[in-house]
């Protein structure tokens, strides 16, 4: 059952966080977070997306606030640092973030970029990880299968781990994987899951070997559970840029998968400058127990007014919508 809106708005809080890095087109982060009756949830969808798609992220926030969430399976979440599509010199000053981490997701296929660039970057990661490093490349739906199938190959002397959503439709990334598949890279599918009509569908074809979730975009931690459950792949629990609050819903849900066979995409706390409490990774992993938010981060990092509005307008459209699916 959805809540009353006056609800959610009786202790609503909109933030802005910077950031040290320019990420997804993006400088700055916002967010709007509320307390229920189980703690603190994040709603967060991007603000390009429509509110169909945003009331999604407005399910899965009320679901975490308000009701007991699967149990956890481990105390703490191993997880990889992101490197998002800077120029290979700044890249041992982004990894210095990332505590003790192993792993390195790598952001390719950024537009105005070339393949030169990315090589480079992929290049300087391998130089600083060594050779025990894992390193995985994330083009966000950026190549067709030709130029998917000629980075793969071009990148492939670095040892990748697997790649992450390279083309977009899920009969590309069949093609794909079929083509590439003598190299053993894996192929995950990301957006193919979150967001589409059937994230189920990315599974029936055979068009991927792992999967990524992320629980905003889900709706919520029993959702992605299930398509996990369903898509019988292994699955990496991934962040949507989120605040604190909103990584340890993402890390709730890696705590409470049966098996946890990848590092996750959970310490990207370490792309902000300030944040609603600390969650950067520690030894390279996270906790996995609930995040309070303190309150003097939640003054200093309010978002200006104009802001605060624009997110309580479409807080209050997000729960309509629900209200009519229900």
């Amino acid at each position: 059952m959805t809540p009353p809106l006056a609800d959610l708005l009786a202790t609503a809080r909109v933030v802005a966080l910077p950031m040290n890095t320019r990420f997804r087109g993006v400088d700055v982060r916002e967010a709007l977070l509320f307390e229920g009756p189980q703690g603190w949830a994040e709603f967060s969808p991007f603000v390009e997306y429509a509110d169909a798609e945003a009331a999604t992220w407005l399910a899965a926030a009320i679901d975490f606030a308000w009701h007991e969430q699967p149990a956890a399976l481990r105390e703490r979440i191993p997880v990889n640092a992101t490197v998002p599509a800077v120029d290979a010199a700044r890249v041992p000053e982004v990894l210095a973030r990332f505590d003790g981490c192993r792993t390195a997701k790598v952001k390719v296929a950024e537009r105005g970029e070339v393949l030169a660039d990315d090589i480079a970057r992929v290049r300087a990661v391998r130089a600083q990880m060594g050779p025990e490093g894992r390193i995985r490349v994330d083009a966000n739906a950026g190549w067709n299968v030709d130029e998917a199938e000629h980075a793969i190959h071009a990148l492939a002397e670095f040892d990748l781990e697997y790649a992450e959503q390279p083309c977009a439709s899920v009969d590309e990334l069949a093609e794909l994987r079929r083509r590439v598949k003598h190299m053993s890279i894996p192929i995950a599918a990301d957006e193919s899951i979150r967001k589409a009509d059937d994230p189920l569908a990315v599974a029936r074809a055979g068009a991927a070997d792992l999967v990524v979730i992320k629980a905003q975009p889900l709706g919520g931690i029993r959702r992605a559970l299930d398509i996990v459950a369903q898509a019988g792949l292994p699955a990496v629990v991934s962040s949507a840029l989120d605040t604190a609050v909103g990584l340890s819903q993402g890390a709730a849900l890696a705590a409470s998968l049966p098996s946890l066979e990848f590092d996750c995409g959970l310490g990207t706390a370490s792309l902000f400058t300030d944040d609603v409490a600390d969650a950067r990774p520690v030894g390279g992993s996270v906790s996995a127990a609930r995040v309070i938010p303190d309150a003097g981060a939640l003054s200093r990092l309010e978002a200006p007014a104009e802001r605060r509005d624009w997110w309580l307008a479409r807080l209050e459209r997000c729960h309509a919508l629900l209200d009519a699916r229900r």
